[in-house]
């Protein structure tokens, strides 16, 4: 009887390829597709484009409707009570407010992105003294038009209803003046 042979050993660079392979193209896919938006707080598909219409109930039950703010720059700002960032920008919004919203002129108009509580979100106007429109999104349907992924997420629009800037996250007075620029109207 002949003895068996017993195969030739795989050489260890063999065997380590195709797993070091595959961690090499998982990191670049990972790298990827988290780059681009890792620090991107501006921009998107939406600018140079017409605002997606809507029309929404506010929190005491008015409809406001987008295309009847046609010939005025508009903000939008989504937004929660439970967000904290949202807390943050919050004393800028009230600022711009008080000092560029006449009749007219430009419009401010918060869109409850999850909110919880009709309750807490009129507390969080209170607190802050916010006394721009703010309407209830049901099924979020408004954001996913205008592309929120997250809160808050500020839109600026132009007299023309032309989308010209979006900044995500909590808007700094350079950033929010920024976008005021881009839809012809003075930063604060």
């Amino acid at each position: 009887m002949m003895p068996e042979a017993f195969p030739a050993p795989v050489p260890l660079w063999r065997r380590l390829l195709p797993p070091l392979l595959a961690a090499t193209l998982t990191a670049v896919f990972a790298a990827t597709l988290l780059s681009p938006t890792r620090n991107a707080t501006t921009g998107g598909p939406l600018i140079g484009k017409t605002a997606p219409p809507f029309t929404l109930r506010d929190l005491d039950g008015s409809t406001v409707r987008l295309d009847r703010l046609q010939t005025r720059p508009v903000v939008i700002n989504f937004w929660a009570s439970w967000c904290t960032p949202c807390r943050q920008e919050a004393p800028l919004f009230r600022e711009l407010s008080d000092q560029r919203v006449a009749p007219g002129g430009l419009a401010m108009i918060g869109i409850l992105f999850q909110e919880t509580s009709d309750s807490n979100a009129r507390d969080f106007l209170s607190e802050f003294a916010l006394t721009y429109p703010t309407l209830r999104d049901p099924g979020a349907r408004t954001a996913i038009d205008y592309g929120v992924s997250g809160i808050p997420e500020t839109v600026f629009i132009d007299r023309q209803g032309v989308v010209q800037y979006l900044d995500r996250g909590a808007l700094t007075r350079e950033r929010l003046n920024a976008g005021l620029r881009s839809i012809g109207v003075a930063g604060l």
